[in-house]
């Protein structure tokens, strides 16, 4: 069966990360998304390499790694929207689209006549999805917004990393751009929720996300501790703030992370490891008292982990229930036996690159499985049959629009 979203048409106008991940989303879900990039340069993400996609014969493109990363499943055409005509190619877009995403800087497609009031008043139905670093009102609309600041403002920094007295001690950003990630799920979340709310009034909207607003949710628990405590919580580094033990360990060739949520799931672990008294401790018997003494329980735990190898441990721990994991590099990910049975790692056929390796979309369906369809695109890959198919336009007048550099 065709993807949950195959009756929707999205044209996406955004670049880098957050937007892009939103359309490659709802392209995984089967949405046709047509994305629109600056003539011969395109969206900036194709630039960030090194690396860089390999071609058939192992040379180096002009698309980098990152760039495949968010674009799977979409048609790309190329566009002058600095340009009137330009202008109007993407109003004639619009009219016949579902949801536009855009992240330019707040205002500035309205300075083209293409913010949501003017597409909205064109096509009442179109779901017009801003994607920026502050949102759309406050004090700090009109500034951009980048992930690696938007971690450090929005106190992802603050609780990432080691204690500042530790080795290694500091604010730490993430190993990968969390805030735009979780900012373009968000939007691909109420993307969804404005499609359904289309089906009952028949109207689109305007969303308004926010790489800030979303950085602060994502924090969850952190946030409530610290409106339950009055006090921001500090970095921990590897450690929970709130679940002992829940942490990684030692052992005498790498490490091993042991979680254990609950106080049943600590008593498993103590009769794994032949310390059947450790679950009785007063210092330890429940989780609260194990986090009032975290430093004891890391203690006595970390002299046990380090007698034996990773391996060993991983296998006794998943025999005893007791939940846990190595710390992979990424080549050891993609050799999983459990990624490998859940076919996390797809290859699709790229026009330069022959058989490109990506990454599934996570969303799985019983009844509308995703389907991939296309690699990320090359540069105006698709620009003729968006402009003859979608809109009709003859060769002589793609001929003219390519002559007078409007794609």
């Amino acid at each position: 069966m065709p993807g949950p979203l195959s009756h929707i048409r999205v044209l996406d106008l955004s670049r880098v990360l957050a937007g892009p991940w939103a359309g490659q989303n709802l392209a995984d879900l089967g949405a046709e998304v047509i994305k629109v990039e600056r003539p011969k340069t395109g969206d900036d993400s194709r630039a960030y390499g090194p690396p860089w996609v390999k071609d058939k014969e192992g040379r180096d493109t002009r698309d980098s790694a990152y760039f495949t990363s968010a674009n799977r499943g979409k048609k790309s055409i190329t566009l002058n929207i600095s340009r009137p005509e330009g202008q109007a190619i993407v109003r004639e877009l619009a009219r016949t689209s579902d949801v536009l995403i855009e992240n330019y800087k707040h205002g500035d497609l309205d300075r083209y006549g293409l913010g949501f009031k003017d597409l909205s008043a064109l096509n009442p139905r179109l779901i017009y999805c801003s994607v920026t670093g502050f949102g759309q009102t406050g004090p700090y609309a009109e500034r951009p917004g980048y992930d690696f600041m938007i971690q450090g403002m929005g106190g992802m920094m603050s609780v990432t990393g080691e204690p500042d007295g530790a080795p290694g001690g500091g604010p730490q950003r993430a190993g990968v751009p969390v805030a735009d990630i979780i900012t373009g799920m968000y939007a691909s979340i109420a993307i969804c929720a404005a499609i359904a709310g289309r089906a009952e009034t028949g109207l689109g909207q305007h969303l308004d996300l926010a790489l800030l607003d979303s950085q602060i949710a994502l924090l969850a628990y952190q946030n409530t501790n610290y409106f339950s405590t009055g006090t921001p919580p500090k970095r921990i580094g590897n450690l929970h703030p709130n679940i002992v033990p829940y942490q990684p360990f030692k052992t005498s060739d790498g490490d091993v992370i042991v979680a254990c949520g609950n106080d049943n799931l600590y008593k498993k672990l103590c009769d794994m490891l032949g310390r059947p008294d450790l679950a009785t401790d007063p210092r330890f018997a429940s989780n609260g008292k194990r986090v009032e003494n975290r430093v004891e329980m890391t203690r006595v735990l970390q002299e046990i982990f380090s007698t034996k190898p990773t391996q060993e441990w991983v296998a006794a721990l998943e025999a005893a229930g007791v939940a846990n994991g190595p710390i992979n590099n990424l080549a050891q990910v993609f050799e999983e036996p459990q990624v490998k049975a859940r076919g996390v790692k797809i290859e699709l056929d790229h026009p330069v690159a022959g058989k490109m390796p990506l990454v599934a979309s996570p969303m799985r369906f019983s009844g509308t499985p995703i389907e991939y369809r296309n690699a990320p695109p090359v540069l105006g890959q698709h620009t003729d049959e968006v402009l003859g198919r979608v809109l009709g336009k003859s060769e002589a007048e793609i001929a003219k629009l390519k002559s007078d550099g409007i794609v």
